[in-house]
């Protein structure tokens, strides 16, 4: 399935009362394995919340950005994506070497590994003054169940969301994505009853992805008159540069650039979110070190 590229999808069902998104992120996945190193239930985590993050990210418009932090009591410690409306998404965890044992075969413990406890928080910039904050707390450490949370308790809105990601014995990311069905006012109970049955009968999204369904398929498969409003490509994208991590230098303040020249000579800090090295000479270093003064 390699050959098919990362798509997302914004669609309308119910006669306007279901939003239906879905997306694809096998590619983006795979990426930011390369990029972190990640393990396999690592893989999984981050590939079910950057998956998450850019479907959230089709609910916005324009220039406006998502960032999420789950930061559950696990030995990943912190998970970040962020991602905006453009299908740009990027992501990184604190530890991403965390070995565990599988519940079973194909099946990998992600909970134990994001922690059953801790908080989800979202920050949307939608250009205004004030940025949406919005925090729940981890109910199960799966992930879509704590989305499904999210969009229920700070959104207000009943939410499916479903996550997967399908590790390859060698690691690699075979496929990896999902869909939320988010339930809006004037839905009958007759209407929930059959997406419930429905959304209660489909095999995982890994297997539907396996199985080479197309994502247009899988939404029809929970609401069958889905109606596709747009369709975005998924990439990977950072938008990390000298200037930035300039910025980030600044920040440390004088005695600690000071420290750097005096003690190293030299500088090199790493992106978080994409591991691009960034490295400074000891002149480099006193013109940032002199803009700091300023």
């Amino acid at each position: 399935m390699g050959n098919q590229k990362d798509r997302m999808l914004r669609g309308t069902a119910l006669n306007g009362k279901v939003r239906a998104f879905a997306v694809r992120t096998t590619a983006l996945v795979e990426e930011l394995r390369g990029r972190h190193d990640t393990y396999p239930v690592v893989t999984a985590a981050l590939g079910r919340t950057v998956s998450v993050a850019a479907m959230m990210g089709a609910m916005l418009k324009g220039e406006e950005r998502i960032s999420i932090q789950v930061r559950g009591d696990g030995p990943i410690g912190l998970i970040a994506a962020e991602s905006n409306a453009h299908g740009e998404v990027r992501g990184y965890v604190n530890n991403p070497h965390v070995e565990l044992t599988n519940i079973r075969p194909g099946k990998m413990d992600v909970a134990a590994a994001v922690g059953r406890t801790g908080h989800i928080h979202v920050t949307k910039d939608l250009g205004l003054k004030e940025p949406y904050r919005g925090s729940v707390p981890i109910v199960s450490g799966e992930l879509a169940e704590d989305f499904t949370y999210y969009f229920a308790l700070s959104e207000q809105t009943n939410s499916a969301v479903s996550l997967g990601v399908l590790v390859s014995p060698d690691y690699t990311v075979a496929n990896a994505g999902g869909f939320i069905i988010q339930l809006l006012p004037g839905i009958t109970d007759e209407e929930i009853t059959e997406l419930e049955r429905a959304l209660g009968t489909i095999p995982p999204i890994t297997e539907m992805l396996e199985e080479g369904l197309e994502l247009e398929d899988i939404l029809t498969r929970v609401v069958p008159d889905v109606t596709i409003l747009e369709e975005t490509e998924v990439k990977f994208s950072c938008d990390c540069s000298h200037e930035r991590v300039e910025r980030a230098l600044i920040s440390v303040g004088h005695e600690e650039l000071e420290k750097m020249i005096e003690e190293d000579g030299k500088a090199e800090v790493s992106c978080h979110f994409c591991n691009e090295v960034y490295t400074y000479d000891e002149e480099q270093l006193k013109s940032v070190l002199e803009r700091a003064n300023s």
